[in-house]
């Protein structure tokens, strides 16, 4: 029977990752291998990529949003060049897709407090 695919969770994928390679020893104590650690991490942010690229939204706790943007297709033309006046050619560019992120506002205000600089 195959897994229904749902929406992407990057706290979720974390989760079942750091499940996975938890070892409790005998006093009871949580370790986690600091390689297998940043191996888990990548391949959540991955996944999160991944899912992205497919069109989905994807929140990353704390950091921001990730999500695709479709560019449109633009003719090639004539124009001018603003520093030398002269004509010039423009290019014919075709549609594309490309990641955008966005920022929480809680870290864009962060950043705008004059306190932290």
């Amino acid at each position: 029977m195959a897994k229904k695919k749902g929406k992407f969770s990057f706290i979720n994928e974390l989760n079942d990752s750091l499940t996975k390679i938890a070892t409790v020893n005998r006093k009871g104590e949580v370790k986690i291998k600091r390689a297998d650690l940043k191996n888990a991490i990548e391949t959540c942010f991955n996944n999160g990529v991944k899912a992205a690229s497919g069109g989905e939204r994807v929140r990353f706790p704390v950091v921001g949003t990730l999500v695709r943007k479709d560019v449109k297709a633009r003719k090639s033309g004539k124009g001018i060049n603003p520093f030398t006046g002269e004509p010039m050619e423009i290019k014919a560019r075709p549609a594309t897709k490309k990641p955008r992120w966005s920022f929480p506002r809680s870290l864009k205000e962060t950043f705008s407090n004059k306190k932290f600089w």
